[in-house]
């Protein structure tokens, strides 16, 4: 198991950020790879609520955790600071147990100018996700996180 960090600038406050974490619509929009789709089953933005999240490829090619093209993984809010930090515990369904086992993943909100600096940090990925998919895929996400948030086509 390995920890991943991967931080970026966005052009919105720290408030604003924040309610967009916790927002299933605009998660939905921005919290996945480029070349997939998301669907959020199960969202209950509170502390111990619980989400599930279906991320689909959308070329015949990818190759899925949960099956064929598609990485479902659940979990549960185990932190909201409002305006600061997010905390979830997710784990992907599948059938692998070298994919298997709980990940933290830690979403820190840092005043920086007129905007915030999102770092994401992952603990506990399993070694059979290479570091560097698990990066660009945070950095995709993040990207699509900014765009969002200051109006920017992706």
């Amino acid at each position: 198991m390995y920890t991943t960090r991967v931080s970026r600038h966005v052009d919105a406050p720290p408030l604003t950020v924040y309610r967009t974490l916790l927002d299933p619509e605009a998660v939905a929009r921005w919290r996945v790879p480029y070349g997939m789709t998301c669907r959020v089953h199960e969202f209950d933005a509170r502390e111990g609520g619980a989400f599930r999240v279906s991320l689909r490829y959308e070329g015949e090619d990818g190759t899925g955790k949960s099956g064929p093209r598609t990485d479902t993984y659940h979990g549960r809010f185990v932190e909201l600071v409002p305006d600061e930090r997010v905390v979830e515990v997710v784990e992907f369904e599948t059938a692998d147990p070298l994919l298997r086992g709980a990940m933290t993943l830690t979403t820190t909100l840092v005043p920086d100018g007129g905007g915030t600096e999102v770092l994401v940090v992952h603990e506990g990925v399993p070694d059979a996700i290479p570091a560097a998919d698990n990066e660009t895929g945070t950095r995709m996400a993040l990207d699509r996180l900014a765009a969002l948030l200051e109006g920017r086509r992706e």
